[in-house]
C-alpha cells in the first residue's frame, strides 16, 4: 500500500497532515478528570470509525480475594463504520458456587439484526438534500463553534513549518500501520493505551 508521499502527483517532501492524535478535556464538573483521546489518519492498518468508552476501574471488589486491579475495566464500543453496531464488554461472575470471573460480551450488529447494511453516510445526506430535509445537516452556528475550536490547532500547525520537534511537529508513519509511534506516548500519560480494533 502506498503512503501519501508516494502517491502520483504528490510532492515527496509534502508536509500535508494525514494523521492527528489528540488528548482533550471538557472543562466542567461532570467530565472533570476524564480524558478524551481522538486519533484519525489516512492509510492506517484498517478502516474503522468507533467510539470506545473505557470505564474506570472499580474502587473496591466485592469478589474476594480478587483485588480491583485484577479486574479489567468494562468497555462500551459504538461502531460507526464499517461494521455498525454496539458492543458492551463487562466482567461477570460465572454461574455456580465457585468464584470464577469471566468476560461477558453483549453485541448488537446492525447487519445481523436487520439483514442489510445501513446506507453510507453520504448516501443518506445526498438523499436528504434532494428531499429538502435538513435534519442531519450542521447548522451555521455549530460550524462556527467547531471552527473556533479548530482554528488554534490549525494556527499552531502553520507554525510547524520550521519546527522539527515539539507536539505539533510532523511525524511520518508507514502506510498500513496505526500511525506514528510518537502518538503511542499520548495516552500513556494517563496509564492507558490506544485501543486497537
Amino acid at each position: 500500500m502506498k503512503g501519501y508521499r508516494e502517491e502520483t502527483g504528490v510532492d515527496p517532501e509534502s508536509t500535508t497532515e494525514t494523521y492527528a492524535a489528540l488528548r482533550l478535556a471538557i472543562d466542567n464538573w461532570r467530565w472533570q478528570g476524564v480524558p478524551f483521546y481522538l486519533r484519525s489518519g489516512k492509510r492506517l492498518k484498517r478502516r474503522v470509525t468507533e467510539i470506545a468508552i473505557t470505564f474506570r476501574n472499580v474502587p473496591h471488589s466485592i469478589f474476594r480475594p480478587l483485588r480491583p486491579e485484577d479486574l479489567p475495566p468494562n468497555l462500551l464500543v459504538l461502531n460507526v463504520q464499517p461494521e455498525e453496531g454496539i458492543s458492551l464488554r463487562i466482567q461477570a461472575k460465572r454461574p455456580g458456587p465457585k468464584l470464577c470471573m469471566g468476560r461477558l460480551t453483549m453485541e448488537f450488529r446492525y447487519r445481523e439484526v436487520f439483514g442489510a447494511a445501513p446506507p453510507e453516510a453520504y448516501e443518506r445526506l445526498l438523499l436528504d438534500c434532494m428531499l429538502g430535509d435538513q435534519t442531519l445537516f450542521a447548522r451555521h452556528d455549530n460550524i462556527r463553534l467547531a471552527w473556533s475550536l479548530l482554528a488554534p490547532i490549525l494556527d499552531e500547525w502553520q507554525g510547524r513549518e520550521t519546527a522539527s520537534s515539539g507536539p505539533s511537529a510532523l511525524r511520518l508513519y508507514p502506510a498500513g500501520s496505526w500511525g506514528p509511534t510518537a502518538a503511542d506516548a499520548l495516552p500513556g500519560t494517563d496509564g492507558v493505551q490506544w485501543r486497537t480494533p
